[in-house]
């Protein structure tokens, strides 16, 4: 681990954070998670059984928190209000669990995030005690604000939840990272490996993704791809990429001691 992801103050070894929905059940979900290799796995409280529905099959027998970081997760919330009181179900079925990720949505059919709501929960569960990684919009501007309230990592969608389309802002996203003291992580939009790959290598401390797994023809093998790409992509921005040079050439072999030249 000589180059670990730092949240809230604790060391991780892999970057690319796995969200549990949309697997066809939880034993596929187990198996897609330890092919992504990934240890924070996020947890829609309100769409997961985490032990509020006792008799029913748990995500907990499959995935203990004994192995791995559990990340409740406010999906389907669209006030602050909700997304609040979510989190704090989640922390009394998890005994005090503390780090979550806030997302309040703006709109049913994009699931773009709703900003003024999102900080308006993010500086309520800062205050009462929570370690909040935040989902927000690429807004350089609204990132600072989250990481002013407290929150622990910001969350920049590349795209629209679910959509696949990969980074469409590069540029803002550099942007976030440029001026961020606390991790920034790609969240939403991310279809395939080289999306992953792209995200690292602009500087991204880490990836989210649940669709580009499970909605994949093989979640298990995606699942293994997407692990690779992210550690391509954080190894191709720790080594630094040869400039860009328009209109000049630039020949890999040397040149001294050519036949004919001097």
């Amino acid at each position: 681990m000589n180059d670990p992801l730092i949240i809230a103050g604790k060391a991780y070894h892999s970057r690319l954070l796995v969200g549990t929905g949309k697997y066809k059940d939880f034993a596929q979900t187990r198996e897609a998670i330890e092919a992504s290799g990934a240890e924070i796995v996020t947890v829609a409280i309100r769409r997961t059984n985490i032990g509020q529905e006792p008799g029913q099959p748990s995500l907990l027998d499959y995935l203990p928190p004994s192995k791995y970081t559990l990340l409740p997760n406010t999906a389907g919330c669209y006030t602050a209000e909700d997304a609040v009181r979510t989190l704090r179900l989640a922390r009394e079925l998890l005994d005090g669990h503390d780090l979550v990720k806030l997302e309040v949505l703006g709109d049913a059919q994009t699931l773009f995030p709703d900003m003024p709501q999102t900080l308006a929960a993010a500086e309520t569960l800062v205050k009462d005690g929570f370690k909040v990684m935040v989902y927000c919009a690429d807004d350089p501007i609204q990132a600072k604000r989250l990481e002013e309230i407290g929150c622990v990592a910001v969350m920049p969608l590349a795209s629209l939840i679910g959509s696949g389309m990969g980074i469409l802002n590069p540029w803002n996203l550099r942007l976030i990272i440029d001026n961020a003291k606390v991790p920034v992580l790609v969240d939403a939009g991310v279809g395939t490996a080289s999306d992953a790959a792209i995200a690292m290598e602009l500087g991204c401390d880490g990836v989210l993704m649940n669709t580009a797994i499970a909605g994949a023809q093989d979640p298990v093998l995606m699942a293994s791809a997407m692990k690779k790409a992210v550690e391509a992509g954080r190894e191709a921005f720790r080594a630094g990429r040869m400039p860009r040079k328009l209109y000049s050439a630039s020949p890999s072999s040397p040149t001294g001691g050519l036949i004919g030249k001097a």
